[in-house]
């Protein structure tokens, strides 16, 4: 018989950030909980579940064709089946998908706006649902298995924002659009199931994360990489773990993580 460990979902695995969903779910993962990953990129969704479960972790790839509310429904299905909520109850989740869209407003289509819309916000409902149904099923006192602290909760939703949640900018129109309204979802979100002892929160990513790609491309004035000027992966991760630590006596909803050297 499996034994019982708390199961940690992350929906957004695409092209240059598997190398950030790694730490988190590496990190999670040696703190005792399983790990489900959704993702419409299946080659670095397979990269990044390989690279866990060879380190010890215990992960499980689940693609999805676009992130539509009936593929997110399918992908929690297959997520029941294969981690039993009677062995491996959800606990933590982050909805990290987004479609990133950087253009003059007079040269966007309506396409575009369409999949911003419907990445950031319409997948970000449907994820949520999904997550918070399963929730409410947990008994708040055994919440914290597999972490520490935070005793009365019964589960962590984390959404993964950007400086356009807060911020519009010339050629975020479309972009910024779908982030702020990730951001308005997780703030009434937190109001509506805080009362539940459910803990919703929202970062703010303010800077260039230090992935492999970014790390070679440097930001000196000859090319050398500066220190403290890119997010470190691992660092995001701790961030993310002391959302999940934090007791219901002092909750947060939202933080923003930047590099020393960012200019804010």
């Amino acid at each position: 018989m499996s034994s019982i460990r708390p199961l940690f979902v992350v929906a957004g695995v695409g092209n240059g950030t598997g190398k950030r969903q790694l730490w988190r779910c590496r990190l999670f993962g040696r703190l005792g909980y399983r790990v489900a990953l959704i993702s419409r990129r299946p080659e670095h969704l397979n990269k990044v579940t390989n690279e866990i479960n060879q380190n010890g972790g215990e992960a499980a790839a689940f693609p999805v064709a676009e992130y539509t509310p009936n593929s997110i429904r399918s992908a929690f299905s297959s997520i029941r089946s294969h981690f039993p909520v009677s062995t491996s109850p959800l606990r933590v989740a982050v909805f990290n998908a987004g479609y990133g869209i950087w253009k003059p407003f007079l040269e966007i289509t309506d396409e575009e706006v369409r999949e911003s819309l419907d990445t950031h916000v319409v997948a970000a409902f449907a994820f949520s649902r999904e997550v918070l149904l399963e929730f409410t099923k947990n008994d708040p006192e055994t919440a914290s298995e597999g972490g520490k602290g935070g005793s009365s909760k019964r589960g962590t939703l984390i959404f993964t924002g950007a400086t356009a949640a807060i911020r519009g900018n010339i050629t975020t129109s479309a972009f910024a659009a779908g982030k702020f309204g990730v951001r308005a979802l997780s703030q009434s979100l937190a109001k509506e199931f805080g009362k539940q002892n459910i803990h919703v929160t929202h970062t703010i990513i303010d800077g260039a994360i230090d992935i492999d790609r970014a790390r070679g491309s440097g930001n000196g004035p000859t090319g050398e990489t500066i220190p403290d000027t890119r997010l470190r992966p691992d660092s995001i991760a701790k961030s993310y773990l002391h959302f999940v630590e934090q007791d219901s006596t002092a909750w947060s909803w939202e933080i923003d993580l930047r590099p020393a050297q960012e200019k804010w």
